[in-house]
């Protein structure tokens, strides 16, 4: 397991240096000029551009910035955004509050999906079934603005039971209902996989065999079926908290929190590369991290698999 881990360590260093270099190129050779568009209709004196462009390191070769980035990450030093801010105190400001919400998003969408997928599975074909097939087909039809709107309306404004808008505090209270429009598509996601896997299992050899065997309905069900049943949906969940962290720009937009989204918008549309591509590249170790830890938990979910 720990020479796994290892090697697993490894294969992520080519990955990271590949996507890094990757968002750098995309977002620094991209047309036009940041130091330009950083003083605007404004008229900037040479003696200061040229101070920009060294301070940025934009004065020298493509490849040579990359190594100087590639530096800066080693030290845990992001640079400096064009506003003159760290973009380090940018991340530990956004990056918490993002990471509680993508977490308990997850969370939700785990519990509930899990749950009402395996109830579905067990039932295939009855009523219960086909209602939660019917709700999953609607949850993905609609954008998820539109639940956010919708939430954000009937539980704030008008049934006063959620704050409308976060704010800087981000408490736990305050993130429930974000939460929920967040991960609501991927409980859908989680919800339609439980339910095949279970539905699938139910006929399986194996499960055949447990029952022959006089074992109760619930042992069969918890150890048999639910377990086999959770490789896809851990596998779908892994990827999904590294897609959730940069994908909240709606749900972070509509109910006015601080994140991740909202930064990585203003940045983009502000144009300052540095803050974009330390944004990004924690968002790759994440990613990284993240499928890491699905594979390891492949072992405990299916004894077949075994890492030596």
């Amino acid at each position: 397991m720990a020479w796994y881990v290892v090697r697993r360590l490894l294969q992520m260093i080519p990955v990271f240096f590949g996507a890094t270099l990757l968002i750098y190129a995309m977002v620094f050779l991209i047309p036009g000029d940041p130091i330009q568009a950083l003083a605007g209709d404004r008229q900037m004196t040479p003696a200061v551009e040229a101070s920009l462009r060294a301070r940025y390191h934009l004065d020298q070769p493509f490849f040579i910035q990359y190594l100087e980035y590639l530096k800066g990450i080693v030290t845990l030093d992001f640079g400096t955004s064009f506003s003159g801010r760290p973009v380090r105190e940018e991340l530990a400001r956004a990056f918490p509050i993002t990471f509680r919400l993508s977490v308990m998003a997850v969370c939700i969408e785990a519990i509930f999906g899990v749950t009402f997928g395996l109830i579905a599975g067990l039932r295939k074909g009855k009523l219960f079934d086909s209602t939660m097939l019917v709700l999953s087909l609607v949850i993905i039809a609609v954008p998820i603005f539109v639940v956010g709107f919708l939430a954000q309306f009937l539980l704030g404004v008008k049934w006063g039971i959620a704050p409308v808008t976060v704010g800087a505090k981000a408490s736990f209270t305050d993130l429930l209902v974000p939460a929920f429009v967040l991960g609501s598509l991927s409980f859908a996601y989680v919800l339609r996989l439980t339910r095949n896997a279970v539905a699938e299992n139910m006929t399986a050899d194996f499960v055949r065999t447990a029952t022959a065997k006089g074992l109760s309905r619930r042992r069969v069900i918890v150890v048999h079926i639910l377990r086999n049943s959770m490789i896809p949906v851990v596998t779908f969940l892994g990827t999904d908290l590294g897609f959730l962290l940069g994908g909240a720009v709606v749900t972070e937009g509509i109910f006015n929190i601080p994140g991740v989204g909202g930064t990585l918008y203003q940045a983009i549309t502000r144009g300052e590369p540095p803050t974009v591509v330390a944004f990004v590249t924690v968002l790759i170790v994440i990613l990284l991290l993240s499928n890491l830890i699905v594979d390891l938990l492949y072992a405990a979910l299916d004894p077949r698999i075994r890492y030596a």
